[in-house]
C-alpha cells in the first residue's frame, strides 16, 4: 500500500524549465507547478521537500450507507443500499458547490480509515458496493486504487461518482477497476468550465468516453443552473455528445439552488421539465432531480411498462424479473419479458 504522505506516480520532481526542488502534479489537466511547502489547487496533493506528497491518504471525511439512487444511479442494482466514502478537497471551484464545506476547505474533520478497513467495513455490513463520492475523490487516485483493488479481489464493486476532470492516463487506471459511475457534465462551453468552474471540458468529455468504451457501466448528471448551462445551443451539444456515445446512456438533470457563493435564483421546475422533454426525443433515459414530488420511472424500452417505480428514494422494482442468462443474473420485463437495461450483478 501506498504509505501515508508518500508520493505517487502522478507527480514529476524536478520538472524541466521549473525552479529547483518544484513538482509538477500530472493527475488533471491543472498540470499544478508546486513550489516547496506548498499544494496544488486541490489543496490535498503536496510538494514536500522537493517531492510529491499525499498526506490525506486514507482520510475521509464521512463514511455512510446510501440508497444507490442517491449517487444517482438508476440503471444499477435498483433498490441496493451502498456504503459510500466522502474525502476532503476538489481539483474544481464550482461556485456552487453543494459539498463545499469538504470541497473547498481540507481543514474539515477527518478520520484514518485504511483500504483494508473500508473493504472490511463494507463486508462487515453486508454491502455488495462502496461508492467513492461527496467531494472530488480522484484526488485521492492512490487510495482509490488500492481500495478497489482490494475491493474487486473480495466481490464488492466500485462505484464511482466524480466530476472525470483528469488526464487520460489516469483515467485510464481507475477505469479499469470500475464497474459503475455517475460523472457530471457541468457545462457544454470550454469558456465555463475553464472560467467559472476551473476545470476543462475536452478532459471531462474524454473520460466520459473512455468510461464508455471500457464497458462501465456509465451515467451522467448535469445541474442546469440558470442562464449559465441552460441555453437551447448548450442542451444541443449535451444531447449530440451523449447520443453520440449511446442514446441508453441515462442523464440525469438536477435543479440547482443557491449555495456558496452563487446566489441566482434556482432552477425552475417547468425549465428543468422542459430541458427533459426534449432531451428524451434523442435519450431513452432522462430524469430529473432537487425538485418537489419528482417522480423518476424507468419504462421498459420494448413495451413501455414501468421497470423501476421512484418517488424520492423510495424505489418499487417489481416490474423487474431476475434471471439467469449465460451464467449471469440478467434483468427481464415483469411484462413482456424482454431484457433491460439495468445491472444486477
Amino acid at each position: 500500500m501506498t504509505p501515508t504522505g508518500g508520493g505517487g506516480r502522478y507527480f514529476i520532481t524536478s520538472p524541466r524549465g521549473a525552479p529547483a526542488n518544484t513538482v509538477r502534479c500530472i493527475l488533471c489537466p491543472r498540470s499544478c507547478s508546486i513550489p516547496a511547502g506548498e499544494s496544488g489547487r486541490c489543496g490535498v496533493r503536496v510538494n514536500r521537500d522537493g517531492a510529491g506528497a499525499i498526506p490525506f491518504y486514507g482520510r475521509i471525511t464521512s463514511m455512510a450507507a446510501d440508497p444507490i439512487e442517491k449517487k444517482p444511479l438508476y440503471h444499477y442494482r435498483p433498490g441496493v443500499s451502498i456504503l459510500s466514502l466522502g474525502f476532503l478537497g476538489c481539483n474544481l471551484y464550482c461556485p456552487f458547490c453543494q459539498n463545499w464545506r469538504i470541497s473547498q476547505d481540507i481543514h474539515a474533520d477527518t478520520r484514518h480509515l485504511s483500504p483494508e478497513d473500508a473493504v472490511a467495513a463494507a463486508l462487515a455490513a453486508g454491502f455488495t458496493q462502496l461508492a467513492y463520492t461527496y467531494s472530488e475523490p480522484l484526488i485521492h487516485i492512490e487510495y482509490l486504487l488500492d481500495c478497489m483493488k482490494i475491493a474487486r479481489e473480495r466481490g464488492i464493486a466500485n462505484v464511482l461518482v466524480s466530476n472525470g476532470c483528469l488526464q487520460k492516463e489516469a483515467a485510464a487506471d481507475i477505469l479499469a477497476l470500475t464497474d459503475a459511475a455517475n460523472i457530471d457534465l457541468k457545462s457544454f462551453s470550454p469558456d465555463t468550465y475553464s472560467r467559472t468552474l476551473g476545470g476543462n471540458l475536452t478532459a471531462v468529455l474524454e473520460f466520459i468516453t473512455l468510461a464508455y468504451r471500457m464497458g462501465v457501466h456509465l451515467e451522467v448528471t448535469t445541474l442546469i443552473v440558470p442562464d449559465l448551462n441552460d441555453g437551447e445551443k448548450e442542451i444541443e451539444g449535451y444531447l449530440k455528445f451523449l447520443t453520440g456515445l449511446s442514446p441508453h446512456i441515462p442523464w440525469h438533470l438536477s435543479a440547482y439552488h443557491p449555495g456558496y457563493r452563487w446566489d441566482a435564483p434556482p432552477t425552475d421546475a417547468s425549465r428543468l421539465e422542459k430541458i427533459a422533454r426534449r432531451a428524451r426525443e434523442d435519450l431513452a433515459y432522462v430524469y430529473t432531480g432537487n425538485i418537489p414530488g419528482e417522480t423518476n420511472d424507468t419504462p421498459c424500452p420494448h413495451c413501455g411498462s414501468p421497470l423501476v417505480r421512484r418517488r424520492g428514494y423510495s424505489v418499487n422494482t417489481r416490474g423487474l424479473v431476475l434471471k439467469k442468462n449465460q451464467g449471469k443474473n440478467t434483468y427481464y420485463c415483469a411484462r413482456c419479458a424482454k431484457p433491460v437495461p439495468v445491472i444486477r450483478f
